[in-house]
């Protein structure tokens, strides 16, 4: 989640904004995350918080901040919005390489290697990809039935897929461009640079669902293991009883 999205949420962000305050915002989230980290063996030991416990977290938060996110309006909100994104994706990655190594141990570096391949190509074939098929899908949704006319006019030459959902034909990245870089804005162009925007905030609004069915799972992770260390107590204290009968 956190790779595919970030190679998206500075042009989102800064096509709702601007470039420059996408690119600012881009580097404070990274700053904050890069601070942030040097404080998970704080969080795990002070405040007591487990590893899968500590990803439900970072995953609520996740889904709290792109929603914040998506209704940005002012470089103010955007810094708020984005620090609570940027907490919640601050330990997902690292978080999830030390829970393998901690359930799976005797696999060693193996499984840690399996689960980083499985994240760099979800992300390049999965984030990325369905994330611009979904800003196509969106942007072409609301300008066609808002402006058809329009939207034939802007229309690409090519469609845009992505796995088994329907074929989406986007807008011309050349004419998009120019309507979005204008300085005086034709009513058309003011049309089309609204679809746009409006595409990135629905965009955003779908990719919170990514960790938010990660939360669920981790809930899950989280009810079982407390169910096992519950069952295990148990089975130790018969067989501590059972050695003593013996003696």
């Amino acid at each position: 989640m956190e790779l595919g999205t970030d190679g998206w949420i500075q042009n989102i962000t800064g096509n709702i904004l601007t470039p420059k305050e996408g690119k600012i915002l881009f580097v404070f989230t990274s700053l904050l995350m890069f601070s942030l980290r040097f404080c998970a063996d704080f969080i795990e030991k002070s405040l007591k918080i487990s590893p899968i416990g500590l990803l439900f977290i970072c995953a609520s938060l996740a889904v709290v901040g792109l929603r914040m996110v998506s209704g940005i309006e002012t470089f103010a909100g955007a810094l708020i919005a984005l620090a609570v994104y940027a907490l919640g994706k601050t330990f997902f990655w690292p978080t999830m390489l030390a829970v393998v190594g901690d359930r799976f141990p005797r696999t060693g570096a193996i499984a840690m290697s399996i689960m980083g391949g499985i994240g760099m190509m979800s992300a390049g074939l999965l984030g990325g990809p369905g994330l611009g098929y979904a800003k196509d899908r969106f942007t072409t949704e609301h300008l066609s039935s808002t402006a058809p006319a329009l939207y034939e006019q802007y229309k690409a030459a090519t469609p845009s897929k992505f796995l088994f959902l329907k074929e989406v034909t986007g807008l011309d990245g050349t004419k998009l461009s120019a309507a979005q870089t204008a300085t005086t804005k034709t009513p058309d162009q003011k049309a089309v640079a609204e679809a746009s925007i409006i595409g990135d905030r629905e965009t955003l609004k779908a990719d919170s669902y990514i960790p938010a069915a990660m939360a669920a799972i981790y809930l899950l992770l989280c009810s079982s293991t407390s169910r096992e260390s519950v069952d295990i107590e148990p089975s130790e204290s018969k067989a501590v009883r059972a050695a003593s009968t013996k003696r």
